[in-house]
């Protein structure tokens, strides 16, 4: 019975001596490997730093800006740790985490296919700016002005003043309308006038007189009149003028005013 509680402590205390062994040995390597991993995790706030900076200035959005920095360093954090695990020669360890990052990689990808395509839109808006901060844009049937452009989605507040948060990816897969870079409109109203010959030519004149009262409209587009039909004893008559396209509001006050000076003007004229 003695013997084998010997044998049992020999076998305990052989074991102890060779991991003892082994510590001692690779002394030398744990204290690279905390130095490497010391530098590397200064290098990443440094760099860190420099792109939250550098992306600062490019595209203006700090969480964009946030975003790129933190993927950065902890892009720069895990080659710090890769080459520390390699300095203690623990090659199988990086494998085995390399693996198991592609897998979880994949699998958070499949589960969060919309978080990450509205990210990627995000993206792409904040680079390619087909608007920005304080711009009046129409998309998916919503007519406001951007408040705020984030990574996931963009917030509109609307002509009503309610507050619409629209995700990136379906702003960017569809149309936009960008009012703020649009200077001119032009705008077309039809409408019937009487055809009698002894006012058929004065209808141009008269409605060119009425139009020039109206504010808003563009000085390098002359507005068109021209007949596009005959209506029994009416002529269908177009005008197509351009309009300072300030907002959507402005827009629309104008057109209702081009429309009001023409129907006084005809109205007086025994046109209508």
């Amino acid at each position: 019975m003695n013997t084998d509680y010997t044998q049992w402590g020999d076998l305990i205390w052989d074991k102890l001596h060779r991991w003892t062994t082994a510590t001692i040995k690779m002394m030398p390597n744990m204290a690279v490997a905390v130095l490497v991993i010391v530098a590397f995790y200064l290098l990443a706030r440094l760099i860190r730093m420099l792109t939250y900076k550098f992306v600062l200035k490019i595209s203006h959005t700090p969480a964009l800006s946030g975003l790129f920095a933190n993927l950065i360093s902890v892009i720069v954090t895990l080659i710090g740790l890769f080459v520390a695990l390699d300095v203690l020669k623990l090659e199988k360890a990086v494998s085995s985490l390399l693996a198991g990052a592609g897998i979880i990689g994949l699998a958070l990808g499949f589960a969060f296919q919309d978080l990450t395509s509205n990210f990627i839109s995000g993206i792409f808006i904040t680079f390619k700016r087909p608007f920005e901060i304080g711009h009046q844009i129409e998309t998916n049937g919503f007519s406001g002005n951007v408040e705020e452009i984030q990574l996931r989605a963009t917030r509109l507040r609307t002509l009503d003043g309610l507050h619409v948060i629209i995700p990136n990816k379906d702003i960017f897969q569809k149309p936009i309308i960008n009012h703020s870079l649009t200077p001119e409109r032009r705008a077309e109203i039809t409408f019937n006038a009487a055809a009698a010959n002894e006012n058929t030519l004065g209808i141009k004149q008269l409605i060119r007189e009425a139009l020039k009262e109206v504010d808003n409209l563009s000085t390098t587009h002359e507005p068109d009149v021209y007949f596009t039909n005959i209506d029994g004893a009416n002529l269908k008559v177009t005008v197509s003028c351009w309009i300072i396209n300030q907002d959507i509001r402005t827009f629309e006050s104008t057109k209702n005013e081009i429309i009001m000076k023409i129907t006084a003007v005809l109205k007086d004229s025994k046109l209508i």
